[in-house]
């Protein structure tokens, strides 16, 4: 995948678009000439964004204001996008659910939540966005993940399983489809200066230090897709923490 290789009439759908990393990658995707097709619960922002992104970069934005937590909610967006007439040439999965919290303290139904959007959804919109992308043989996937996803994490234990899914499936697709001509990337951010990160920080107790920026994260991954990269870890620190991580798994075998 390369920049300004899509088809004319084909559109980035970005979920999870109405604020954090999402709006920034919508903004990213609309600097590069996609049409936009824009997924979020919150219906205002969403139209708010429309109206930004179609008068800063000239492209066509679509809101579709669905909520993936809920049940079928990937078959809602699909038909919605199949209805528009719309070909996604790049699907960016961001929409995701992050909570804290002792597991026994957790709900059931908080966590069932979380896995619908931070697993089951991403996971049912990339089944049926990507097969017309490997039948064009062009495309590209964009998934959200986490470095939280490289460890377990007794803070948040559902969240950094989930996340561990999403760079499995990502690292995996990325070798079925890459030779097809379907590039595939998971962007796997520390923390990082929204809403939800600060949420995050503070139900764990965490002592952030060197907050990423999310415009900036947002355009690693984005480059980082365009180059045909499997993962992407913005920031030195990030990588570091990553590599230890894997170092001590290393040595737990020996």
């Amino acid at each position: 995948m390369t920049r300004g290789e899509r088809r004319s009439d084909g559109a980035a759908l970005v979920t999870g678009a109405s604020s954090g990393i999402g709006r920034e990658l919508a903004d990213v995707v609309a600097a590069d000439g996609y049409d936009v097709v824009l997924v979020a619960r919150r219906e205002e922002r969403l139209t708010d964004l429309v109206d930004d992104l179609e008068s800063e970069f000239g492209v066509a934005a679509t809101a579709l204001p669905v909520d993936l937590g809920e049940p079928g909610a990937a078959g809602t967006v699909a038909t919605a996008v199949a209805e528009r007439d719309v070909d996604v040439d790049l699907l960016v999965n961001n929409a995701g659910v992050a909570r804290a919290g002792r597991f026994d303290e957790t709900s059931l139904a908080a966590d069932r939540e979380t896995l619908r959007v931070n697993v089951a959804a991403l996971t049912a919109l990339t089944k049926r966005f990507v097969r017309p992308m490997v039948d064009r043989g062009a495309g590209g996937i964009l998934n959200v993940a986490s470095i939280a996803g490289e460890a377990p994490h007794p803070e948040m234990p559902v969240y950094a399983a989930t996340k561990a899914y999403v760079l499995s499936l990502s690292r995996a697709l990325a070798r079925q489809f890459g030779p097809l001509g379907v590039a595939v990337t998971a962007l796997s951010p520390g923390w990082t200066d929204t809403a939800t990160g600060r949420r995050m920080a503070d139900a764990t107790g965490s002592d952030v230090r060197g907050w990423m920026d999310p415009a900036r994260v947002a355009r690693a991954g984005y480059d980082g897709l365009v180059a045909g990269d499997p993962v992407v870890i913005p920031g030195e620190s990030n990588r570091r923490y990553v590599r230890d991580v894997h170092a001590d798994r290393v040595s737990e075998l020996d």
